[in-house]
């Protein structure tokens, strides 16, 4: 992610005649298929770095030997690891498939690069508990949500009001990772702060709406729709930022959701102070949802389920951090 941040400070530098319009058109097919803002700025950064190197030249004028060059620049030159290099590779991959509208045969037969494999680093169910004990406020509020339901990080800070179902002890998590919705449960512990977060939630909404302000961005098309429903208190973030800014996608100003960055330092922080030397983020705490339902004795299939997981074998790797010991088998020593 360093090396993205350094690509992106090239987006100001000097620009061809067509470089507007093409990068025009990047942004507007990808919002065509709904992908994420995210998605958005680096697919647009990687397009930008692919033109520079290769000399301000369309991409029209380039071929097999521009592209493997760039990949192998990152790899050698840049040191990236392998998951943004095929990251760069999709990039280009949708300039020339979606946007350009070329048939490249040469494209298919680049090899993505091998993405090692991983163990998720998991914290111990005391790690946890020393860990949310350290935090407070808002990031304590976010990262227990996020341990007690095996969210992902952005699910959890995109979460709208209208989803939260404290009768049925559940969260309706929209739009996931692939398009999907899914139903994973609501920690009764949570119950009360949660509801303190969506009272201070209806103030914010309260004085915004006041001030002229107060319409939430609606996914896709539901705001011509349903053109009232973004002022809709349902419609808000749970966790709303604390103050509004312009909505890069249509110039508009909002009230976005909770910043992560503010979460990330907190749970950093929170794991100095305790003394936990593991690497620790969000989604630590996810992968420590799954790992303890593992050995709280349920199924395979029902945990692949409340991640989201499109296939069990990416369930399955939490079988190999069970603390029981390598591959689940006791030490000889313990067995004296």
């Amino acid at each position: 992610m360093e090396y993205m941040q350094q690509s992106e400070c090239v987006t100001d530098l000097g620009k061809t005649p067509q470089e507007p319009r093409l990068m025009d058109e990047v942004r507007r097919k990808i919002r065509v298929k709904h992908y994420s803002l995210r998605t958005e700025q680096a697919y647009t950064a990687w397009v930008r770095r692919f033109i520079l190197t290769n000399g301000k030249r369309h991409p029209r004028e380039l071929g097999a030997e521009e592209v493997e060059r760039f990949l192998s620049g990152l790899a050698v030159q840049g040191q990236v690891a392998a998951s943004t290099q095929n990251q760069a590779l999709s990039a280009l991959l949708f300039l020339y498939r979606e946007v350009l509208g070329i048939k490249l045969p040469w494209m298919q037969q680049i090899v993505r690069a091998k993405r090692p494999r991983r163990l998720p680093v998991v914290l111990s169910q005391d790690e946890v508990r020393q860990l949310l004990a350290a935090m407070d406020g808002r990031p304590w509020l976010i990262a227990s949500l996020i341990y007690g339901t095996g969210m992902r990080l952005m699910e959890c800070l995109r979460l709208r009001v209208k989803d939260v179902d404290f009768s049925r002890n559940e969260i309706l998590v929209r739009d996931g990772k692939g398009g999907k919705d899914r139903r994973t449960m609501l920690p009764r512990s949570l119950h009360e702060p949660l509801l303190r977060e969506l009272d201070r939630a209806r103030l914010v909404h309260a004085r915004d709406v006041a001030d002229g302000f107060g319409e939430a961005r609606l996914p896709h098309a539901l705001a011509r729709k349903y053109p009232h429903a973004g002022r809709e208190f349902g419609w808000q973030f749970v966790f709303p930022s604390a103050n509004r800014s312009i909505d890069p996608l249509d110039g508009r100003e909002r009230r976005h959701h909770f910043d992560d960055a503010i979460l990330s330092r907190a749970l950093k922080r929170a794991g100095t102070t305790v003394g936990i030397f593991k690497p620790i983020g969000a989604h630590v705490l996810r992968h420590s949802f799954a790992t303890h339902l593992l050995e709280a004795g349920y199924d395979l299939r029902t945990i692949q389920e409340l991640l989201g997981h499109s296939d069990v074998s990416t369930t399955m790797i939490y079988t190999h951090v069970l603390n029981r010991g390598g591959a689940g088998v006791m030490s000889p020593l313990d067995r004296r």
